[in-house]
């Protein structure tokens, strides 16, 4: 088997030569979206996407964390290049295909799970504030 990941040193997605939209991109398209779908998925238009990976404008923190959980990659990787980028199979295992979207699952569950804790964090703080 040859995988091979997107951050390696060897390629132009390496952390000194690419953009923040670069990275975007190229993690898109390995998973095989449109840029409509994956703004879909998002919850903002196409054209948002365009202008990100463009670099003519950047997404919140919090559209971040989702991007990197949509795409299964880690939010490090995704503005930096350092970090776990996506894999590109090159051979036909479903099998290492199959973990690698479970992969990408729970990388997206961990992107929920940190907005949902961070929401609960607000919440109590509000609840404290009125109990006084």
């Amino acid at each position: 088997m040859h995988d091979q990941e997107l951050g390696g040193t060897d390629n132009y997605f390496h952390e000194d030569m690419a953009t923040f939209g670069d990275r975007l991109a190229a993690a898109r398209e390995n998973l095989g979206l449109e840029q409509a779908q994956l703004a879909r998925k998002l919850g903002v238009k196409a054209s948002t996407i365009a202008n990100w990976e463009d670099d003519r404008s950047e997404p919140r923190a919090n559209r971040v964390t989702t991007l990197a959980g949509l795409l299964g990659v880690s939010i490090k990787w995704l503005l930096s290049g350092q970090g776990d980028g996506p894999v590109i199979i090159t051979d036909e295992d479903s099998d290492t295909a199959d973990a690698l979207a479970l992969m990408a699952e729970m990388r997206r569950i961990r992107g929920q799970q940190a907005r949902l804790t961070d929401q609960l964090g607000v919440v109590e703080k509000r609840l404290r504030a009125i109990l006084g």
